[in-house]
């Protein structure tokens, strides 16, 4: 391909992700919009522009915090530069087509539950949804289902010593976390505990521990028996250790598949044309929200990094413009742009 920057019109991912890496997700959602023809912004957020049929999408939000990153060659390091700055960048980049709806959301990291694209889903009615999301050459064609937790166990509280012997809830959660790793997992099924928190001092008894945690898989019905299991495991070890307990849900993603032959096939037809062939996997994205509707629905990566999720996450600076030569080429092979 002779011009992988700007075959079809449209600006340099490159330069928008050099601008919107390091800056906070308000700063990037005005970025955006200032520089989105057409651009219009809900009360939660979310920025779009254009109409119909199919509605592309890319998260404004990280799970970090944005740092200041630092360049190193040909590649940017920091927080948050790749999922999803350079999705953002690659999606800004595009240039306006008929019948696409480029759409910038929130709410799709952490405890956000897809909130900003199960709105536009509702507001919008599309079609057809992709999510420009995720490292090439990977399609996400299936939705990973998660149900996020917390539990709480309550106690009286006390002395460490005058009050030996009340109820602890630290070890109760403790107790109940180290259970809850050992309830069996089927091969496309994980558990993680990602926060814990309690107490009030070294010589007190706590009165409250929590734990936020989630459940994976690809199968809807084994969601629902970890849930069943977690919630089961965790009132008995309060009954056991005579505290309350607390059980929320936090957040449900849909597990599912809605990717139809016609867009896998754009998929292979995207890639094909940069040189690479899709790497087909499940996944947790902005298109679980199109899944959720029945909509026919997949995520298309668009950047080569590593490490996302952590402070030391990078970027090879040039993969965003073959990414983005790929996204084009699979919207030319859906008709579209």
């Amino acid at each position: 391909m002779e011009d992988l920057v700007n075959p079809e019109g449209g600006s340099d991912p490159l330069e928008h992700l050099l601008a919107l890496a390091g800056l906070a997700e308000e700063a990037r959602a005005d970025f955006v919009q200032s520089r989105l023809m057409g651009a219009r912004r809900d009360s939660l957020g979310n920025v779009w522009a254009g109409e119909g049929r199919l509605l592309l999408m890319a998260h404004l939000d990280t799970v970090l915090p944005p740092a200041p990153p630092e360049r190193l060659g040909g590649r940017l390091y920091g927080p948050g530069v790749g999922d999803n700055t350079s999705g953002v960048a690659v999606l800004l980049s595009l240039p306006p087509m008929p019948g696409v709806v480029r759409a910038f959301t929130v709410g799709e990291e952490g405890l956000g539950n897809l909130r900003g694209a199960r709105a536009l889903v509702e507001a919008l009615r599309p079609e057809v949804v992709v999510a420009v999301d995720g490292y090439l050459p990977m399609v996400v064609d299936r939705a990973l289902g998660s149900v996020r937790l917390r539990v709480a166990f309550l106690g009286p509280g006390g002395h460490a010593w005058g009050d030996r012997g009340r109820p602890n809830p630290v070890l109760a959660l403790a107790e109940g976390v180290a259970q809850a790793y050992r309830l069996p997992l089927s091969p496309e099924a994980s558990l993680n505990v990602g926060r814990l928190e309690g107490g009030e001092a070294v010589n007190a008894i706590p009165r409250r521990a929590e734990a936020l945690l989630e459940v994976r898989s690809t199968d809807p019905q084994e969601l629902a028996r970890l849930e069943a299991a977690l919630g089961d495991l965790f009132r008995e070890k309060a009954e056991a250790h005579r505290l309350g307990v607390e059980l929320e849900v936090l957040g449900r993603r849909p597990a599912g598949r809605t990717a139809t032959d016609e867009l896998l096939e754009a998929a292979h037809r995207g890639l094909r044309a940069v040189g690479e062939r899709p790497l087909f996997v499940p996944g947790s994205t902005d298109a679980s929200a199109g899944v959720e509707r029945g909509l026919p629905a997949l995520a298309f990566g668009v950047y080569r990094g590593e490490g996302a999720h952590t402070p030391g996450e990078w970027v090879e600076l040039e993969s965003l413009r073959r990414g983005r030569a790929a996204l084009l080429a699979f919207l030319q092979a859906l008709g579209v742009g």
